[in-house]
């Protein structure tokens, strides 16, 4: 309504030259669901409530430490040892360090137990009963895991690295779990790694690993997900955090019994005098029998004592870091795709970009052995992790696990779309209860041809023109009919040419006749 002037003078109004354009919503924030040490911030406990953190600082702050890991040792006949798998193995804490590493930044954390019980596959997807002072329900419930992730819009990956220590079966459900969450908010992408045993991670059998977790993955939300293959050789914990006390107490007789005979073999050879034998005997005498060093001053010295003395106190404590170091590949990759999102774009495949602290895969796979990961007959795509000489180790694959499709079969086309899809979606919301007319077809038209033209001009979109990149339509008879008015529904159709990565690049070469 035209505004009624009463009073005379001079009024001014000013109006809008330009249409409004979409926010691009961010695309390189991570949900991180797992086991720490704490969950508290200022006294109040942060158990399954999402968590926005920006530095593995505050990661500190707010979720604590490592957790004690524990191995148990053995002499063998040849004078050598036998470490086991290591006891009290959590992966979130590890893999925090290797997203910040590759570089990540903002990123949400789930904290869903802390390292006193094992791993459940109930704390990452369900609910549980509120209880009150006394500890009795309430009848309300709190979301566990996945679901606390209901309420926040700002996640757009989904990364639980504890999964794989789950049995298989189990860890299928919880990855199955992460598909469809990200399927139904439809603003996410998961990513997961294919289990491995730990036991056995030299030599594993591939083929059947890789067959196993494709069996478990139902077919109907594989555009919503990638996977990645093999473990990696990390350089995440250092030496300086392994002492004697990740052998478990109950073998510090063992342990103490390795070294003194070390000790005495290596004086018999020559290899150290009466001095030095005695000092690493004063040493071993200090280790307590069956318990661990309550005082944490005196073990350190003691650790220290050893590390000068005994050339196989070292061997064993890298031994315990090499196990230690063995770490899936999903916190790097949540690392690498945001540090492509931030630097180059979302549409840009997170592929053939090195990896930060990985000294190697621990399987070297082939030509050969990848052909199935990533072109296999059900479609279901798995991305390959690769050393090559004088480059290092390298992402090499960029396929969602909906290998099949024309529509989503790499993994920035599907993310792509998730971004422009999310910003349109926001953009337009005060569109809302708007008239239905004309008038506001024409501003929501530019309001997304507007937003789609800058996302053209950054890369994102295929085509010589605006033209050939995208279009918008909206409008009765073209997009509405007279009874989709009544309804009060608006409909706008958007079609985008997506940039999709350069997977196979092949040269033609022949020879040419001599003209001269």
């Amino acid at each position: 309504m035209a505004k009624k002037f009463t009073t005379p003078g001079v009024f001014i109004e000013e109006k809008n030259a330009f249409p409004n354009s979409a926010v691009p919503v961010p695309t390189a924030v991570p949900a991180f669901i797992g086991y720490t040490e704490k969950a508290l911030r200022n006294g109040k406990s942060l158990k399954n409530s999402p968590t926005r953190l920006s530095s593995f600082g505050e990661f500190l702050l707010y979720f604590g430490g490592a957790p004690h890991i524990t191995f148990n040792i053995a002499a063998c006949a040849d004078s050598t040892y036998k470490l086991s798998q290591p006891a009290g193995r959590f992966l979130l804490y590890y893999s925090m360090k290797f997203f910040f590493a590759n570089g990540g930044s903002d990123c949400y954390v789930v904290s869903v137990g802390d390292f006193n019980g094992g791993v459940k596959k109930s704390d990452f997807d369900g609910e549980a009963p509120v209880l009150d002072a006394r500890g009795k329900p309430t009848g309300e419930v709190t979301a566990l895991g996945i679901r606390s992730l209901l309420k926040e819009p700002e996640p757009t990956m989904l990364v639980i690295p504890d999964a794989v220590l789950l049995d298989k079966k189990e860890c299928a459900e919880i990855q199955q779990a992460m598909l469809d969450h990200c399927k139904m908010m439809r603003g996410r992408f998961a990513i997961l790694d294919v289990p491995m045993p730990f036991e056995n991670i030299q030599n594993p059998a591939t083929e059947q690993l890789v067959t196993v977790f494709r069996e478990n993955i139902r077919t109907d939300a594989l555009q919503w997900g990638a996977a990645y293959y093999p473990y990696l050789h990390t350089t995440i914990t250092g030496m300086d955090e392994l002492s004697f006390q990740n052998i478990h107490p109950a073998k510090n007789a063992e342990l103490v019994g390795l070294l003194r005979a070390a000790a005495d073999e290596a004086k018999n050879n020559g290899q150290i005098n009466a001095s030095q034998a005695a000092s690493l005997a004063a040493e071993l005498d200090k280790i307590p029998a069956n318990n661990p060093a309550t005082d944490a001053a005196a073990a350190n010295m003691l650790h220290q004592g050893l590390l000068q003395v005994s050339p196989l106190y070292r061997a064993i404590l890298e031994s315990m870091r090499q196990a230690i170091n063995i770490l899936p590949p999903s916190g790097a990759m949540a690392g690498i795709y945001s540090t492509i999102d931030n630097t180059i774009g979302v549409f840009q495949a997170p592929a053939n970009v090195g990896m930060a602290s990985v000294t190697g895969p621990v399987i070297n796979l082939t030509n050969a052995e990848q052909e199935n990961l990533n072109v296999p007959l059900d479609g279901k795509s798995v991305n390959a992790i690769r050393t090559f000489p004088g480059k290092g180790v390298l992402v090499w694959g960029a396929r969602t696990m909906d290998g099949n499709s024309q529509d989503w079969r790499y993994i920035s086309v599907r993310r792509t779309a998730i971004f422009i899809e999310q910003s349109i979606k926001y953009a337009i919301e005060p569109y809302v209860f708007a008239p239905n007319t004309a008038a506001t077809w024409t501003n929501v038209k530019a309001l997304i041809a507007n937003f789609l033209m800058n996302i053209w001009k950054s890369g994102a979109l295929a085509g010589a023109t605006p033209g050939e990149a995208f279009s918008v339509d909206v409008g009765l008879g073209i997009t509405m009919t007279p009874v989709d008015i009544l309804d009060g529904i608006m409909r706008v159709s958007v079609k985008i040419a997506v940039t999709r990565p350069a997977e196979f690049i092949v040269l033609s070469f022949e020879q040419k006749m001599e003209q001269s």
